[in-house]
């Protein structure tokens, strides 16, 4: 072993991470509440000091950062590797520790009998407390070296956690949560969809038993990446626990030769002591500073009208003006053209992969619509689905070799659509092209909608070879590559809503869409979940039509309107079938969010734990002199009346100014407390330890209460 010391630490301003280099590899010793500097290292390892058990090995294999097969570790090994030799038990050794700064820590070990190289690269964010941390691979052997799986980085967990909480769900239903216990054995997520998926959000809680909103310790941990993923908790029969996530490659999709090197994704993790609440606003934090673009960090968000559920395919110049003209007034900032625009598309079984403007429907091109919205004071957005192809569209015809696809397998059906294969150069380059004449002819677009409306079910490239690892890499460059050459363009990620949200596309784009469904039941639940690990600032959320078009549930405008107003807001619908009352609130709620938009984004978000009766949470500013609070009811109370709503987070010594600022007119049977406090002065400390007495309202009932510091 080389010149290293025994110990590395990384502090933030909340946070220790120290890693053990005493035995052949490094592995995580401690991660979580900053440590003072009296508390060494030796203590901690002489404190967790383990004695030989009887009927097993006297001395346990660690759980290094990469766990190892060699080092006769029994759970999940980190590395997975063959070879036309003995690579199945490689056996790094720690050879040198780099740290080329004061938060960042990298770990070189080489295997110098097999001729592979393990280094793990872990950066601790001062702010925010979030650990970003990837493995990277290399082959110094001559033969040819295949990777199986390399995860990121494994972290050893505290045994005071016993708790999971996964993210699963389906298309419009999203980010719901799934808490289990930790048992002996392995909690195991596979993703093979070759994208994010609805199905498996590449990300886990763990706690303590405890752990709640504003309380308990709890570690958060994510996937930075847009493919195909394995999520592992595991519970060892010794009583020792680890989290372990990597990409999920297919059989032979991976193979290094000579000097070649693999990097995992990165996997993002953080903790706190103070619930799931505060190790949210951790990853909040993290994601605005260094994901974000500068410019977005400035820019205010935009409120959008996006044409899908009011048009769908029915396209006309005549129309889009008309909408154009009715949700200008309304406050909107930005009107997408949503899928239907290119030629042959009048509905979902012809024309992807023809980005050309479809002329029997704009005789004129774009510019009549796109000149009528910029006249009205509105950015123009437009829509593609890059990755997808029809086969009955003029590309498929000419490139039916272009498509993903495994020999002597027939396609699946799906949405009437196939994959493309971005690992071949000459797809790349057409898209781009496509792409980008539409961007040079019509310069005042300022914003793409990129879809991918499908699995992929055959993974095979043009060389028979599994793609979807490659197929990632060459989107984010693709996206990279239209950003440069179109300075200012934003891009949103969407996936049939979010079935591609993760900080891997979130790097290279600049908002997600978070599901299809517009149905402000559903999206509370939706957005909360995607709250755990993504701010408000980059989930597009839609007010959508009366009778919701997936689930067919009326909610009334008032409710629709508030539930998005904490979001990146639009609207999503016919604005023609708004009566006067309908469209006088959505044009109030829009003006409501702009004037609070700036304070929205930026705010510390406190969810409240549910009573399964209301979903409630609030955004307080740092300096805890403003907050937002939203109540909304969702199921009526089993009681006469609601129960209190408590707020958190507020300085118990400060007095506030409450009042109710949505909806515009609150109807009631009866005076409630809302008229006893709207306008009136209160003590943080009474409005968290005593509450708020709810009025009686029917479910569906959204209320926003602004609290200013006197």
């Amino acid at each position: 072993m080389a010149d290293t010391k025994s110990f590395y630490r990384l502090d933030s301003v909340n946070s220790t991470v120290i890693f053990d280099c005493q035995s052949k590899t490094p592995a995580l010793l401690y991660f979580g509440k900053r440590l003072s500097e009296q508390t060494t290292e030796t203590m901690l390892t002489q404190l967790a000091t383990r004695q030989e058990v009887k009927c097993a090995v006297v001395e346990e294999a660690p759980i290094s950062l990469s766990p190892l097969l060699g080092e006769g570790f029994t759970g999940a090994p980190g590395l997975e590797l063959v070879n036309d030799s003995i690579a199945w038990s490689v056996g790094p050794e720690l050879q040198e520790v780099r740290q080329p700064s004061s938060a960042t820590v990298e770990f070189v070990s080489v295997d110098k009998l097999r001729g592979i190289e393990v280094v793990h690269s872990i950066t601790l964010d001062n702010n925010s407390d979030v650990l970003s941390a990837h493995t990277v691979l290399t082959n110094l052997g001559d033969s040819p070296l295949s990777v199986n799986f390399c995860a990121a980085p494994t972290f050893q967990l505290p045994d005071s956690v016993s708790k999971i909480v996964s993210f699963e769900g389906r298309w419009s239903n999203e980010f719901q949560r799934q808490s289990v216990d930790l048992v002996l054995g392995s909690f195991v997520r596979e993703n093979r969809k070759g994208k994010t998926s609805h199905d498996v959000f590449p990300g886990l809680l763990v706690h303590n038993e405890n752990a709640g909103e504003q309380h308990g310790e709890c570690y958060g941990f994510h996937l930075g990446w847009s493919g195909n993923n394995k999520l592992r908790a595991e519970l060892l029969a010794e009583g020792r626990r680890y989290v372990q996530m990597g990409e999920l490659l297919l059989p032979g999709e991976l193979t290094l030769a000579k000097g070649q090197t693999y990097q995992s994704p990165s996997i993002y993790g953080s903790f706190s002591s103070e619930g799931f609440s505060a190790l949210s606003r951790n990853f909040h934090r993290f994601v605005k500073a260094n994901l974000l673009s500068q410019a977005q960090r400035e820019k205010a968000r935009p409120v959008h009208y996006n044409t899908w559920e009011g048009i769908y395919f029915d396209h006309d110049v005549d129309t889009l003006k008309q909408l154009a003209d009715k949700v200008a007034p309304l406050g909107i900032e930005r009107f997408v053209l949503d899928d239907g625009w290119f030629k042959g598309r009048r509905g979902d079984n012809a024309g992807l992969g023809d980005w050309t403007v479809d002329y029997k429907i704009y005789p004129d091109g774009l510019s009549p619509v796109i000149d009528h919205v910029n006249s009205l004071g509105m950015e123009f957005g437009i829509w593609f689905e890059p990755e997808m192809v029809n086969p009955d569209s003029d590309l498929y015809r000419a490139h039916p070799d272009w498509v993903l696809g495994s020999e002597n397998n027939e396609q699946l059906s799906f949405r009437n659509q196939l994959v493309l294969d971005l690992t071949r150069s000459e797809v790349v380059e057409y898209l781009y092209k496509a792409i980008d004449d539409i961007l040079v002819e019509y310069p005042t677009i300022k914003y793409i909608k990129w879809d991918m409306n499908r699995d992929i079910n055959h993974a095979g490239n043009f060389d028979g070879k599994p793609a979807v690892h490659q197929q990632t890499l060459a989107l984010y460059r693709l996206i990279d590559r239209i950003k440069a050459a179109h300075p200012g363009l934003e891009i949103e990620s969407c996936s049939s809503g979010g079935a591609r949200v993760d900080y891997g596309v979130l790097a290279h784009t600049d908002r997600v869409w978070t599901s299809d469904s517009n149905d402000a039941l559903d999206r509370l639940e939706i957005q909360r979940g995607c709250s755990f690990f993504f701010p408000s600032s980059v989930m597009g959320a839609h007010v959508g039509p009366r009778d919701c078009h997936i689930t067919g549930r009326n909610v009334s405008i008032e409710m629709r309107a508030a539930v998005s107003m904490f979001g990146h807001m639009g609207i999503e619908m016919d604005p023609r079938e708004l009566n006067d009352h309908e469209y006088n609130a959505l044009k109030a709620a829009i003006a409501l969010h702009k004037e609070h938009r700036e304070f929205i984004h930026a705010a510390d978000l406190y969810r409240l734990d549910s009573d399964d009766l209301s979903i409630n949470f609030g955004l307080i500013d740092t300096q805890k002199t403003k907050a937002l609070f939203a109540y909304n009811s969702v199921r009526e109370t089993p009681r006469t009346a609601p129960n209190k709503l408590r707020f958190v987070g507020l300085d118990a010594d400060a007095q506030y100014t409450l009042n109710l600022v949505w909806p515009v007119k609150f109807e009631e049977y009866r005076p409630s407390s809302i008229a006893a406090v709207n306008g009136q002065t209160f003590t943080g400390e009474a409005l968290m330890q005593f509450g708020l007495q709810m009025p009686i309202s029917f479910p569906q009932t959204s209320l926003i209460f602004e609290l200013n510091k006197a």
